[in-house]
Parts: structure tokens; sequence; C-alpha cells
């Protein structure tokens, strides 16, 4: 049914896993210390260009914290400097995807970006992480066919389909 159905054993990521990756790969919470939504910066419409219910509105306040990477860029980066690069490039790059450990994977994201993504899967953080690490690598492998990391909106639109 999904773009990302054959990218993990069973052949399906729960609907939690689902919402956790939206957030991950779109840049939702990847901002460090980020406003409330409520808090817009002032003359700025809410949700200025925002077509999709806000969920991608707000981004660029939010991705401010990874100098200006959200998504997956963002991600990626975060996972370099934890030191787990040549396991996220594995990902990315055709071949093999290196495994990751749920506490590395924490590591890399912070315990902040942790909670607040199992907050909003409404799973334990515990539940997060061992599933987390085990579709992130199918699951940006996926994103990545030609090792070419795609756009936020992009992976918006792959996400929603």
């Amino acid at each position: 049914m999904g773009l990302f159905d054959d990218a993990v054993p069973g052949g399906n990521i729960s609907k939690p896993i689902m919402i956790a990756l939206g957030a991950l790969l779109v840049g939702k919470l990847l901002g460090g210390k980020s406003e409330p939504e409520e808090a817009q910066r002032p003359g700025q419409p809410a949700n200025a260009g925002a077509d999709d219910g806000g969920l991608l509105g707000n981004l660029g306040g939010l991705a401010g914290g990874l100098g200006g990477l959200g998504g997956l860029g963002g991600l990626l980066g975060k996972l370099a400097e934890a030191g787990q690069g040549s396991v996220a490039d594995s990902w990315v790059k055709p071949g093999q995807n290196e495994p990751i450990a749920p506490g590395h994977l924490e590591n890399a994201l912070g315990s902040q970006t942790i909670s607040d993504l199992a907050r909003q899967a409404g799973i334990s953080e515990q539940e997060l992480l061992a599933q987390l690490s085990k579709v992130l690598p199918a699951v940006v492998d996926k994103l990545t066919p030609q090792g070419q990391i795609p756009s936020q909106a992009q992976i918006a639109s792959l996400l929603r389909s």
C-alpha cells in the first residue's frame, strides 16, 4: 500500500512510527528550541505558505537550529555529528544498510527530540527508539534511490502518498 511497506520486515510501519518519521524527516521537530506553534513572529501570518494543514508551516523557524537544515539532511547531519556518519552514509548510498543501535539513535537525536517524537506518536520512548532504529535505515534508503537527498517537499509528498 504505502511507499515504505516493503522497507521493513513484516511489511508495514505502524501508524505511530509513520507519525514520528514524518515529524523527523520533514523537519517538524529537529530544530532544538523551537517556539510553540502559537508564537508567530510579528508580521508572519500563521503558517504562511503551508497548504497542507500546517504540517510544514514554520519549517524555517524550526529548522533554524540545524544551520538551516531540517528534515533528512538535518537528521543525517546529526547522525554524523554523533559519530554515526558512516552508518548514515550506508543508508543513502546503494548497497547494504548498516544497522543503528537504539542508543546511538537517541544520542544523535537528543533525548528532547526523542521524547517529543514519542509524545507525538503516542508511544513510549523505548518503543519509539526500538522501532525507529529498525525502520529508519530502510526508509532513508528508499528516500535516496540514487544517493541523492530529496527536498523536504518531496519527502512530505512521499509520506502523504
